[in-house]
């Protein structure tokens, strides 16, 4: 009861369901391309998987790149679903694709299950960590491959002449009368999702949370959010100039200055007052003094 009981915190929960996302991310593609060229009425669809597998328009596709001189990669060592052409950059690290996703699942399988409050926050700092350095890796590389089989075009190709291109992973492009977007795939979106549960994983490394808590969490971050956004809005609305003094009042403005007693009615002299100060100046008229 109490290792089920453990599992239900967030710290714990979040990277196995980060893990489950990245496994069913290799059902699906990560990656899709989108092509639109004159001759064709409707855009063309290519999607890409994180092993060597094409989906979608991909045979019309490798037709309209044949045009300036451009394949699809080969993967090498094993035969994909699509013809490969003598002149394809090889790209054999492909097959690399599901051993990643698996393997950072592992990971956080094996990190949810840490015994001890201490390895799980150090097994949650490590998975954050290298999950990141991995896939930053995998989009390292393959921006390399991108750019050699753009600057790899073949010189027979029917539209010769054109200049060596470097299509993004994600972004659009142009190449001849060709445009292109390069964005995520289904695939792809999981394992964007599976890296941010990680890190709130990480956040809430210190804090025995559960699941069922999780909606009073996003409601207090939200509040949180809130009062933060509101109050440096009104720092920048009512900005006092700060004097010498640091009182924040600016130096040299009577107006600002503090008046002692400013509240405080003054007394106004009255009759009785006025017929007091005239007998006293009369009496000392008499006795020949002089009124002070």
């Amino acid at each position: 009861m109490g290792s089920t009981r453990r599992l239900t915190e967030l710290r714990r929960a979040l990277p196995l369901a980060a893990a489950a996302l990245l496994v069913l991310a290799l059902v699906v593609p990560v990656w899709r391309i989108t092509l639109e060229a004159p001759q064709y009425p409707e855009s063309l669809v290519v999607d890409l998987y994180a092993y060597p597998r094409l989906g979608g328009d991909y045979e019309e596709v490798q037709l309209l790149n044949s045009y300036v001189g451009f394949y699809y990669p080969d993967p090498v060592f094993v035969e994909p679903n699509y013809a490969v052409h003598e002149r394809a950059i090889a790209v054999p690290e492909w097959l690399l694709g599901p051993v990643a996703f698996v393997g950072v699942a592992a990971t956080g399988v094996f990190v949810a299950l840490a015994p001890t409050v201490r390895k799980l926050e150090l097994g949650l700092t490590c998975q954050l960590v290298g999950t990141i350095g991995v896939f930053v890796a995998m989009f390292a590389v393959i921006q390399l491959r991108l750019h050699q089989a753009g600057h790899a075009l073949d010189p027979d190709a029917p539209l010769g002449g054109v200049d060596g291109f470097t299509p993004p992973i994600v972004g659009t492009y142009e190449v001849a009368n060709i445009t292109g977007l390069a964005w995520f795939g289904p695939g792809g979106y999981m394992a964007l999702l599976a890296v941010a549960l990680l890190v709130v994983a990480f956040r809430l490394r210190d804090s025995g949370a559960t699941v069922r808590e999780a909606p009073e969490l996003v409601r207090r971050s939200v509040e949180d959010l809130r009062t933060r956004i509101a109050g440096d809005r009104d720092g920048a609305v009512v900005r006092p100039a700060t004097s010498r003094d640091g009182t924040g009042r600016s130096a040299g403005r009577a107006s600002e200055l503090p008046q002692a007693n400013a509240t405080e009615p003054r007394s106004e002299p009255t009759s009785e007052t006025n017929a007091t100060h005239t007998r006293t100046a009369n009496a000392d008229s008499e006795s020949g003094e002089s009124p002070s």
